[in-house]
């Protein structure tokens, strides 16, 4: 994530630009406590304007929501809640570290994990779900760029 200036969208009760975190309240999303990590690791490092996160998984706190792979034991529905999950951890982790996702300009780079099982092609169906966020298109917008168009691997 790039953490330097840029231009926001409009505040709808105002023509004073709209933060993130007005947005983030105006549509009544509240991020969850950021997970606590597997093991011995940062879930968040900066260098110069830029926050690397680890990989985020589909929990809350310590406990895993989805278990398996997709095609086995999971839908791809239950992928796509898994990665919308995910995201919205990450956002938790990047405000935790920040201090406030009003700092972040632009996701730089976008990578998607999904186990399936060997007869799935539905991959980037999956990873999409992430997108499934209630907020998805103030979040394009705010931090992805204007043409939505991330620059993401699904794996």
């Amino acid at each position: 994530m790039h953490t330097g200036s840029k231009d926001k969208l409009l505040d709808v009760d105002s023509s004073r630009p709209a933060t993130a975190e007005q947005r983030l309240r105006q549509l009544g999303i509240k991020l969850p406590t950021p997970p606590e990590p597997f093991g011995i690791y940062a879930e968040a490092v900066q260098t110069g304007d830029l926050l690397f996160l680890t990989g985020m998984l589909p929990t809350v706190g310590r406990e895993a929501k989805y278990i398996g792979r997709i095609g086995a034991e999971l839908d791809v529905q239950a992928g796509r809640e898994a990665a919308y999950l995910a995201a919205i951890n990450a956002l938790a982790v990047a405000r935790q570290h920040l201090g406030s996702l009003d700092k972040v300009t632009r996701i730089v780079r976008l990578g998607v994990l999904v186990a399936t099982s060997g007869d799935v092609r539905e991959q980037p169906r999956v990873a999409d779900g992430r997108d499934s966020l209630p907020y998805s298109e103030t979040i394009r917008n705010e931090f992805v760029g204007v043409d939505g168009r991330r620059r993401c691997s699904n794996i």
